[in-house]
């Protein structure tokens, strides 16, 4: 199946470039929160393994608000857009077979059948957890980003957008707390967790880039007031990771190639095996409700 051809009027480029947008939200707060789930019943210790999956389903209570708004989204485009604009095959049936022109979704459909390459989310949420160190260096890189990019969207003109910013912003600053906390406990801790620390940071540190270089729909988002300047949120980024890092003891890697792509829907094979899992009840038993 074909992607479709670009829109042919701004009206309709700036309508699904605010759809993929909202999917490029609610797809970094479901796969990061799917990644934190994966240690439910694991932790280290009880009450660390039950903050950690109180972050995943503070996580996946955003991506349901976000995931309701972009059906809504792509439900309000027209015909022709609806039918090519994705390209997995089991979304297009699903919402061809079941509404016809009208092809309408859900946010279910929207979270469950699309493929890896329908997926806007940034590399670093997809990356997987190896331990608990590498699993806090991953968060603390996006609870740092994420405050941020809360706080501004809390005056998106999208006012959907806005009030789940909103209703998330004290959340996220509990997470960035949370995570803070651990990259100082683990990098001023023993020389066991500071090596695995440290080793953590320096492999997951090339993700980071993507967080701040904005996608062409962010930057048309960005120049409608629907989204923040990302790359304008770097310098407030180093001005609160640096002095995190310095109490920690840790290194902050001098490699500034970063890795990219999540964005445009180009994605490493660890999301692929995670939308496996993620997706094998729906897509084993399609349009089962509880």
């Amino acid at each position: 199946m074909t992607q479709t051809a670009l829109p042919t009027t701004p009206a309709q480029d700036v309508a699904v470039s605010q759809l993929l947008y909202t999917l490029q939200l609610a797809d970094n707060a479901l796969i990061l929160g799917h990644r934190l789930s994966e240690w439910t019943g694991h932790g280290p210790v009880l009450e660390q393994d039950i903050a950690i999956t109180n972050i995943s389903l503070d996580q996946l209570g955003a991506a349901r608000s976000l995931y309701q708004h972009a059906a809504n989204q792509f439900n309000a485009l027209e015909a022709p857009l609806k039918t090519g604009l994705f390209k997995s095959p089991a979304l297009s049936q699903r919402v061809v077979r079941a509404h016809g022109n009208h092809a309408n979704a859900t946010e279910d459909d929207l979270a469950f059948l699309r493929d890896a390459w329908d997926f806007r989310n940034i590399l670093l949420a997809e990356l997987p957890n190896r331990d608990w160190a590498y699993t806090i260096a991953r968060s603390f890189f996006y609870d740092a980003f994420n405050y941020l990019q809360q706080a501004a969207l809390v005056n998106s003109a999208d006012k959907a957008i806005g009030a789940t910013a909103e209703k998330s912003l004290k959340e996220v600053e509990y997470h960035r707390r949370w995570s803070s906390e651990w990259i100082i406990r683990l990098g001023d801790g023993t020389e066991e967790s500071h090596e695995r620390m440290q080793n953590a940071v320096n492999d997951y540190w090339a993700y980071t880039g993507e967080l701040f270089t904005p996608a062409a729909v962010e930057s048309q988002m960005a120049a409608a007031g629907i989204a923040p300047d990302v790359a304008a949120l770097k310098a407030a980024w180093d001005a609160y990771v640096q002095p995190v890092f310095a109490e920690a003891g840790l290194q902050i890697p001098q490699n500034k190639w970063a890795q990219e792509g999540g964005k445009e829907g180009r994605h490493t094979e660890h999301l692929g095996y995670l939308l496996a899992e993620m997706q094998f009840m729906q897509r084993s038993y399609p349009g089962m409700e509880w």
